[in-house]
């Protein structure tokens, strides 16, 4: 059976990744949509964009682009600090990146450039990490940083008055464009959740890796969804985000 799988932010946690995907039985056979924020909080951001670029060897894959991973990509490119990335799970990073060679870090950049700013497969279903701000569509965005730094989408969709109907012309015009938007970026955590949570029709898969929260797999079609265990539980002796 071949199944359209959703993932949310990685955020350095290669050992959550590991176990999504073993408790999500994922064969060759799935296809891999990751919405972004591969690195910065726990310790083992290298070894997660090592464990992807293999990983998409072995199947399909297709990787958003999130804002630490822009970051990430700026500091590569210009070793240049940024002490305010450094507060929001930079300095983890960059602590981990101390042992890893110049042709590895290459590998990374090429890896970090090639990243998509957004995908729509043929349900017009939207994957973007954060969201966008264009009334026309993600095509027509004049600030492609949104499509990772954004949040109105997100608060959009959660201050919806659930007795509006779509025909409504008070009815957000950017919600009625697409099938469904699949959504990282802002944890649901906020709102005192940990599992993918829907909307209008924005599902975010954002269940606080980066905090104290699992990391989560989710099949698009069927909505059924795995967990890792709790982050801190996995790496107890870190503080990741928090």
């Amino acid at each position: 059976m071949k199944r359209t799988l959703v993932i949310g932010d990685i955020h350095g946690g290669l050992k959550a990744l590991i176990q999504v995907l073993e408790r999500a039985k994922v064969t060759s056979n799935d296809t891999l949509i990751f919405l972004g924020d591969y690195v910065d909080g726990w310790s083992e951001s290298p070894q997660v964009i090592d464990f992807l670029m293999e990983l998409n060897q072995k199947q399909n894959c297709i990787f958003m682009r999130g804002n630490h991973d822009e970051l990430l990509q700026e500091w590569l490119d210009r070793s240049k600090d940024n002490l305010l990335w450094y507060k929001h799970g930079g300095e983890a990073t960059v602590k981990s990146y101390q042992l890893v060679s110049s042709a590895t870090k290459q590998k990374h950049i090429d890896f970090l450039i090639h990243l998509k700013n957004y995908y729509i497969d043929d349900q017009n279903r939207l994957f973007v990490h954060a969201g966008f701000t264009n009334l026309n569509g993600v095509e027509h965005e004049f600030f492609p940083k949104m499509f990772y730094w954004e949040r109105t989408l997100w608060e959009t969709a959660l201050a919806l008055n659930p007795a509006l109907t779509t025909d409504s012309v008070f009815y957000p015009k950017r919600l009625t464009l697409y099938k469904e938007i699949y959504i990282g970026h802002t944890p649901v955590s906020r709102i005192v959740e940990t599992t993918p949570i829907q909307k209008a029709n924005v599902w975010n898969i954002d269940t606080g890796a980066a905090f104290k929260g699992p990391l989560t797999i989710l099949d698009v079609d069927s909505k059924q969804f795995w967990q890792s265990d709790l982050l801190p539980d996995l790496y107890p002796n870190e503080k990741g985000r928090n």
